[in-house]
């Protein structure tokens, strides 16, 4: 497979503890053939696609083309750009079977496999990404789409809605396996302010709604059947005040992103006192989380450029890595020579 970009970036290895990264040159079928479809590199998912584009990008000391050097290794698989026909929603059934192929094929060529493996998943609970070592990171936003927002917003133009969240809130939440989505979070939600003036509550899906959430003062951040969702990174990118109902969740790049200092975290058995909780911090602290929302490195933080930049999500997940350079086989084979 040939890759032509045109553009690259230099990111001092050096900044990184000298950190050096191999990108397998995987045939296109397990990649770049899904960028046909243009909804593969915008999707709540598309880090994977974002982070291989930047990457490859990268000129210099951090990625390597020597993999007997390499501390980590990047294996470029779309797993979730394949899209349902029923509900345009990222379907992975065909993620295993790709997976098991890409694997066989990496290990059967290539004698650096067993290495190490890096996998993400932000919770604190028991789950089997979390037993192993890994990177915490933040669903894909296209930072174009938020641009073009953000162009269209009236310099002068007040935040006019109080409390925002557009989603599906099921009004009644046992779905057909008998679980609850959301644990009855967003129900209770819809149930509790659905006809409170102060909550701006939108059950349909609609293109613009990052507008929407532009004009709020507090952009409601529930769980759904994880406890993650893109509006927590554009209710930040945006300047509302993210509000995270949801337990046991982990929060990306903790040392770029102070979220006690931009965010609200309300317990998800306290959801029947949202009101009261939002008013207390309207009438105390609200202007001080607002003014630390504008800091551009925090946006910045949060958003996979291609090219990469300096402080964004993809310098945020080589910093972090680079923390975990005691991991890495070269490392630790170096230390015996």
């Amino acid at each position: 497979m040939t890759v032509t970009l045109t553009f690259c970036i230099y990111f001092p290895s050096d900044v990184f503890n000298n950190l050096k990264i191999y990108v397998y040159d995987l045939p296109s079928k397990f990649n770049t053939d899904w960028l046909a479809n243009d909804r593969c590199s915008n999707h709540l998912f598309a880090a994977e696609v974002a982070l291989h584009k930047a990457l490859l990008s990268l000129e210099g000391d951090v990625r390597t083309k020597d993999p007997h050097e390499a501390d980590f290794f990047f294996v470029p698989v779309y797993v979730s750009c394949n899209f349902s026909t029923v509900n345009g929603f990222p379907a992975i059934g065909h993620a295993r079977s790709l997976i098991k192929e890409a694997i066989e094929l990496v290990s059967a060529q290539y004698p650096f496999w067993n290495r190490t493996i890096l996998q993400t998943f932000g919770v604190t609970f028991k789950h089997p990404c979390q037993e192993v070592e890994n990177v915490v990171i933040p669903p894909y936003i296209s930072p174009v789409s938020l641009h073009k927002t953000q162009k269209n917003i009236p310099v002068t133009k007040e935040r006019d809605i109080r409390v925002f969240f557009r989603g599906k809130m099921e009004i009644h939440p046992r779905n057909i396996s008998g679980r609850f989505y959301s644990k009855r979070v967003r129900t209770e939600i819809w149930r509790s302010y659905g006809s409170d003036r102060r909550f701006y509550l939108q059950r349909q899906r609609f293109a613009g709604y990052q507008s929407e959430i532009a004009r709020s003062v507090f952009c409601l951040c529930p769980l759904g059947w994880a406890p993650w969702s893109p509006r927590l990174v554009e209710s930040v990118a945006l300047g509302c005040v993210p509000v995270i109902i949801a337990d046991g969740i982990r929060l990306p790049f903790p040392s770029a992103v102070r979220w006690p200092d931009i965010s609200l975290t309300v317990a998800e058995r306290d959801v029947g006192k949202l009101g009261e909780i939002l008013e207390h911090v309207a009438e105390t602290n609200l202007s001080v989380i607002q003014k630390n929302l504008e800091d551009p490195s925090v946006k910045r933080a949060l958003l996979f450029n291609v090219p990469p930049q300096e402080g964004d999500a993809t310098w945020q997940v080589l910093e972090a890595l680079s923390k975990k350079l005691h991991r890495s086989a070269t490392r630790k084979s170096n230390a015996f020579l």
